[in-house]
C-alpha cells in the first residue's frame, strides 16, 4: 500500500496551493503572500496566526487620521510618527544577518527587519487607512512612495524609520548599492509580484550564505517558480541545489529538464548542463 503523506506534508502542499492562487489572482494581496512564505520558515505560523497578524495591521491603520491635509507629505509624517517613533519600527545593519527580518509576521512581531519588509508594513498600513502608497526597488534597498509617483510625491525609508528622502537622498543610495545613477524607471512603483520574487531573493540569498540551511534555500526556489513570471535560471539553481544536498536523482531530473528547455536558444550550455547531469548520476554509483 501507498505510504500516507505526513501531516506537514499535506499542510505545506496546501499552504503551497494557496500562495500559488493568491499570486495568480487579479489582485495578489501582498500581505497574504508575504505571511505565505513566512509558514514556510515556521509552520506554526496557521491560519488563526496569519489572520492575527492581518488584525494587527488593521490595527495599526485605524491608528492613522483619514485623509490628512497636506497630501502626500502629510501621510509620510503620519506613517513616520506612529510606526517609526510611537512602535519603533525600523532597521539596523544587524537586521541583515537574521531570517526573521525577511518573515513579515517577526516583523510585525518584533519592529525591526528588511528594507523591503519595513516597506511592506508600511505600505500595507497606509493602504488601509487610505493612503496613495506604494512601493520603490532602488538598487539594494526598498522605500515607499506616497501620491503620484508620475506627478507630486514623496519618498520615505522605513528602515530609517521613516524618514522622508529627497531625490539626491535617493541617488546617493542607489550609488552605494551599484555605483550607478538614479534612473526614472527606479522609482516607478513596484508590483507586488516583484516585491515578493524580491523578498525571496532575499531569503536565498541568506540562505546561500548559511549553507547549513540548504533547506531555507530550497523551499524560497520553490515558492520563487510558483510565481506566474520568474526568471528560468531559478530552475537550474535549485536543480544544482539538490545536487549539493545529495538529491542525485532528483536533481540529475531536472537538469536534462533545464537542459531540454534552453537547448533551442543556448544548445551548447544545453549540452553542459547534461553533462552536469551525468556527474550527477556517477554521484550514485
Amino acid at each position: 500500500m501507498p505510504q500516507e503523506p505526513e501531516p506537514e506534508q499535506v499542510a505545506r502542499a496546501a499552504r503551497r496551493r494557496l500562495f500559488a492562487e493568491a499570486a495568480r489572482a487579479d489582485a495578489p494581496d501582498l500581505a497574504l503572500l508575504c505571511l505565505l512564505i513566512g509558514a514556510e520558515a515556521d509552520p506554526g505560523l496557521d491560519e488563526r496566526g496569519i489572520d492575527d497578524v492581518q488584525i494587527e495591521l488593521d490595527r495599526l491603520a485605524g491608528l492613522l487620521p483619514y485623509a490628512p491635509t497636506g497630501g502626500p507629505g502629510a501621510w509620510a509624517r503620519n506613517l513616520a510618527e506612529l510606526l517609526g517613533t510611537r512602535c519603533g519600527f525600523g532597521g539596523s545593519p544587524a537586521d541583515y544577518r537574521r531570517l526573521e527580518s525577511s518573515l513579515l509576521h517577526e516583523v510585525v512581531r518584533r519592529r525591526r527587519g528588511l528594507p523591503i519588509l519595513l516597506s511592506v508594513v508600511w505600505m500595507e498600513v497606509a493602504r488601509r487607512a487610505g493612503a496613495p502608497v506604494y512601493g520603490v526597488a532602488l538598487p539594494g534597498h526598498f522605500v515607499v512612495g506616497f501620491g503620484d509617483p508620475y506627478g507630486a510625491h514623496v519618498l520615505a525609508d522605513p528602515f530609517g524609520g521613516g524618514r522622508p528622502l529627497t531625490d539626491d537622498d535617493a541617488a546617493l543610495l542607489v550609488a552605494g548599492a551599484t555605483g550607478g545613477r538614479l534612473t526614472e524607471q527606479m522609482i516607478e512603483p513596484a508590483g507586488t509580484l516583484d516585491v515578493v520574487l524580491r523578498m525571496l531573493n532575499n531569503i536565498r540569498a541568506w540562505a546561500q550564505a548559511h549553507p547549513e540551511h540548504s533547506a531555507v534555500q530550497l523551499w524560497a526556489l520553490d515558492l520563487s517558480l510558483l510565481l506566474p513570471s520568474h526568471p528560468a535560471r531559478l530552475r537550474h539553481e535549485r536543480a544544482r541545489l539538490l545536487v549539493q544536498r545529495g538529491e542525485f536523482l532528483a536533481g540529475a531530473a531536472e537538469l536534462e529538464e533545464y537542459a531540454r528547455v534552453v537547448e533551442a536558444v543556448e544548445p551548447t550550455g544545453a549540452d553542459a548542463i547534461r553533462r552536469e547531469a551525468a556527474a550527477a548520476r556517477a554521484m550514485l554509483n
